[in-house]
């Protein structure tokens, strides 16, 4: 009789002697427990005990059948592989640890993005109904004039309702406020807000009436700012507000979490009414962003097919007006320019999970051939494949649990560590949570992840032969083929999928240093900014401003520390970018609407020494270009180019503006950045304050304020409190805001390419390592199972270094394959990575070289260990048999 023969017959007669025993135990119970209740109805005992033997004569069955209808034997099964499980875990505690980590880092990257994906592109905006919500713009993204909102509100029958709303930053003062501030804030008309369908917490929106000239002005505040600013006051709506000198009257507050717009003054906490009567005849005065509610019913496609005749007729009667102009959804305008980066995040956590799942696939492959005599024995014993298959998926789903559950704190971290990262041009980022919807979704991730790295595995370890298998577990056999080459296929895949996590993280690191590249234009190194608001103030009268900011950055000149000072309307990459037409004196009239746009600066003597910006020709804006004298312009390389490509623009004029005022051309400057990094550079004029008459006439709402720049020696934070003293010194009623530094400026500007290469190189990195890994394991167990064919190969004649090479030209030749295969995977990720890329095409050669070349160095290095080890081995040691 064979040994296996002798294990199989042994474990029945085990089997059968337990079945007899709880088989009798529990026909004991049962028998009398009837017996006791037959007697307790008056039956004599030796009947009660026949009936209930005759009752339950087939005791076996009815035991089953009770224990599968309730479930008892699948749940006192599943306990017992999990007790078992939680040993064999316990009894190796560093390849449960490496498991649980490899899973871990998969999920936890998961949980992040997915959250950031379910918070930004999946959760709808806050308001009713938010997929018939929709707003109108030039171009997608350019402003309207009012006569424009009257006319699409008489002619288009596609709305609901059709409001707009005007940016406002004015003084907050009253109410205990020490200090102005500068509010980010909007006019709206009154349908604007309850077209969003959310009612305020406390009190009202506004009603048609409050549109109106003439009206009671009224101010609805946000949350946040009634929080913070007003101590949540319940009676605030019996209270008044002081805003640019004016009081106005708190009539509501809106809910916790509500932000409008989202997707331009983001930031904004307090609404007032927009009085458009005076402007209602002006279509080329464009300040307004328009927002509308569509009717039941009514598609985005229909609306636009509506508009467009209507903009048509009105473009004819008012060439310039209604040009290019699109209705786009306002969930799309939100969330349209992140989506393609989100999802290729999304792709690439996706990668980094395969890859934790093909490692802690790898580590079982291998403990399963490391148990083969325990699941042989256990075979020879009676136990069925199916038994110990849900035994072994029943520890990889335990190591899911775990690694699923560590996860998800991983990801929790992450999210917060996204949320630090600042990326400012991400929406809704700050909202991003990890829910329970989320919750939910990894553990089922997990549960699916579990089952899906623990099958393979599980299946070969259990598809055994017995007899040759005890045969070859006596003399410690090297693993099958099979098992080899489904080892490699597990590291082929790893390095498949961290390919083209590398590619992509390779792509951003050359565009974002294309972006570093970039030259501004100017030098923000030592630049101090801050925003100078004389809204609600005495020097708002006519003239005023015209000699209060000379004598602001005379004073700040003269502050310790200061080198230069001078101010502009809105700052490079921090501000507004308003345009001016203008005509090139001797170039042909334009038609009415077609005159070319220049972006326009207002600035004082100085910016451009102070700014770092070189006058390549001609001279600055001079304190003598004041209001008396000829009006002049400085205008940039790029527009001169434009026009003057072959001769010297410094005498030129141009006419440009609402009244076509006349300018002399009286320097040439270097580029500089305008609204965005990367933006194609636009001609820009820079006209005097001095000759501004908006800044001087009349400086309310956009012209009540400039950005003050000061170019210090030293650190220009330091100097911050300085210069906020040297303002409230001279008008302790002018706000104060936007403090920062120039360098920060540009950060911000850069924030969201990098925001994306920090994500997608911890990715990438994270692949690789556990690629590496990988390599590493695979190489280290087939040298643990080939020390026989080792030492025979050594006790044959071969070198240190002859095994030296066999090793690791096991592991190259299974990077190569994955690096083969992953160059496809990578063409793909590339394409979908396009539009965020600058400088550099998806198809970069030297990056693929790159990527190539770190996989292969990763995969020699991953096998130099184990082929160390293999060379140090003894020939007679390896040849012993157990």
């Amino acid at each position: 009789m064979g040994l296996a023969e002798l294990a199989r017959r042994v474990g029945m007669l085990l089997r059968r002697r337990r079945f007899d025993r709880d088989l009798a135990e529990e026909m004991r119970l049962h028998l009398d427990l009837r017996a006791a209740d037959a007697r307790a109805a008056g039956v004599p005992p030796d009947e009660a005990d026949a009936a209930a033997r005759r009752r339950f004569g087939n005791a076996t069955v009815l035991r089953e059948e009770s224990r599968d209808a309730w479930g008892w034997r699948w749940l006192e099964d599943l306990g017992k592989d999990a007790r078992y499980g939680l040993r064999g875990m316990a009894r190796n505690p560093g390849f449960t640890l490496v498991a649980v980590l490899a899973f871990a880092l998969g999920i936890g990257a998961n949980t992040a993005i997915v959250s950031v994906v379910a918070g930004v592109l999946l959760r709808p905006l806050p308001y009713a109904d938010p997929d018939r919500l929709v707003t109108i713009l030039h171009g997608g993204t350019g402003p309207t004039a009012a006569a424009n909102i009257y006319a699409w509100r008489a002619q288009c029958a596609s709305f609901e309702a059709l409001g707009a709303a005007e940016a406002w930053a004015p003084n907050l003062a009253g109410l205990g406020i020490d200090q102005p501030e500068k509010l980010p804030a909007l006019r709206v008309t009154p349908d604007v807000l309850p077209l969003l369908g959310v009612p305020p917490a406390l009190g009202r929106t506004f009603v048609d009436e409050e549109g109106l000239p003439g009206k009671e002005h009224v101010i609805v505040l946000g949350w946040d700012l009634w929080q913070q600013r007003f101590g949540g006051d319940p009676h605030i709506l019996d209270r008044s507000v002081v805003l640019d000198g004016v009081s106005y009257a708190v009539i509501g507050v809106m809910p916790r979490g509500f932000k409008f717009a989202p997707f331009w003054v983001t930031t904004a906490q307090a609404w007032a009414p927009l009085v458009l009567g005076p402007k209602a005849g002006d279509f080329h005065w464009s300040t307004l962003r328009p927002f509308a509610r569509l009717k039941p019913g009514v598609s985005v496609a229909a609306a636009r097919a509506e508009m467009a005749a209507v903009t048509a007729r009105l473009e004819q009667a008012f060439p310039g007006t209604n040009r290019n102009l699109e209705i786009v959804p306002l969930e799309e305008k939100v969330v349209g320019q992140i989506r393609p980066a989100l999802l290729v995040l999304l792709g690439a956590v996706g990668f980094v999970l395969l890859v934790a799942c093909a490692n802690v696939a790898h580590m079982l492959l291998a403990r399963a051939q490391a148990r083969q005599r325990e699941i042989v024995v256990r075979t020879a014993l009676g136990a069925g494949r199916g038994r110990l298959v849900r035994q072994l998926l029943t520890e990889s789903l335990m190591l899911a649990l775990l690694g699923g559950g560590a996860g998800v704190v991983l990801g929790v971290w992450g999210v917060d560590l996204l949320r630090a990262l600042e990326p400012v041009d991400v929406p809704r980022v700050a909202n991003v949570s990890v829910d329970a919807t989320i919750l939910a979704t990894m553990a089922g991730v997990s549960i699916l992840c579990g089952v899906g790295f623990g099958l393979v595995p599980a299946l070969r370890a259990t598809a055994v032969d017995l007899s040759s298998s005890l045969k070859e577990s006596a003399r410690g056999a090297t693993e099958g083929a099979r098992q080899g080459r489904l080892r490699g296929l597990l590291v082929v895949s790893q390095f498949a999928l961290a390919l083209p996590l590398l590619v992509g993280a390779g792509l951003m690191i050359r565009s974002f240093a294309a972006l570093q590249a970039i030259d501004p234009g100017f030098d923000s190194e030592g630049v101090l900014t801050l925003q100078v608001s004389l809204a609600g103030t005495s020097q708002v009268k006519a003239g005023r401003p015209e000699t209060f900011y000379p004598e602001l950055v005379r004073r700040v000149e003269a502050l310790p520390g200061v080198a230069s000072a001078s101010a502009i309307n809105h700052l490079p990459l921090a501000g507004d970018m308003w345009g001016i037409g203008f005509t090139v004196e001797g170039e042909p009239t334009p038609a009415d609407g077609d005159s070319e746009v220049a972006t326009y600066r207002a600035v004082l003597p100085g910016y451009f020494r102070t700014m770092g910006i070189p006058i390549l020709r001609g001279r600055d804006i001079s304190p003598a270009d004041d209001a008396r004298a000829p009006h002049v312009v400085v205008i940039n390389q790029k527009l001169a180019d434009e026009h003057w490509p072959r001769g010297d623009a410094v005498g030129k004029r141009i006419s440009g503006g609402m009244d076509q005022e006349t300018f002399t051309i009286v320097g040439v400057v270097k580029d500089a950045r305008q609204h965005d990094w990367a933006e194609k550079l636009r001609g820009e004029i820079y006209v005097s304050v001095a000759q501004a008459r908006r800044y001087l006439d009349n400086p309310g709402g956009p012209f009540a304020y400039m950005t003050l720049v000061v170019r210090t020696v030293g650190d220009p934070a330091a100097l911050a409190g300085s210069v906020r003293a040297a303002v409230r010194d001279l008008d302790p009623a002018v706000s104060v805001s936007s403090v920062s530094t120039m360098t920060s400026v540009v950060a911000r500007a850069t924030s969201r390419p990098r925001f994306y290469l920090t994500l997608l190189g911890a990715f990438a990195g994270l692949a690789l390592l556990l690629a590496a890994v990988g390599v590493y394991g695979v190489m280290s167990y087939a040298v643990s199972r080939r020390r026989q064919e080792i030492g025979i190969r050594m006790a044959l004649g071969a070198t240190r270094g002859d095994v030296l090479r066999l090793v690791v030209k096991g592991g190259l030749g299974l990077a190569l394959v994955g690096v083969a295969v992953g160059l496809v995977g990578a063409a793909g990720l590339a394409r979908l990575m396009a539009g965020l890329l600058y400088g550099v095409t998806p198809a970069d050669p030297p990056t693929l070289v790159g990527v190539a070349f770190v996989l292969l160095a990763v995969a020699v290095l991953a096998s130099v260990v184990p082929a160390r080890r293999a060379t140090r081995i003894d020939p007679m040691t390896a040849l012993r048999t157990d």
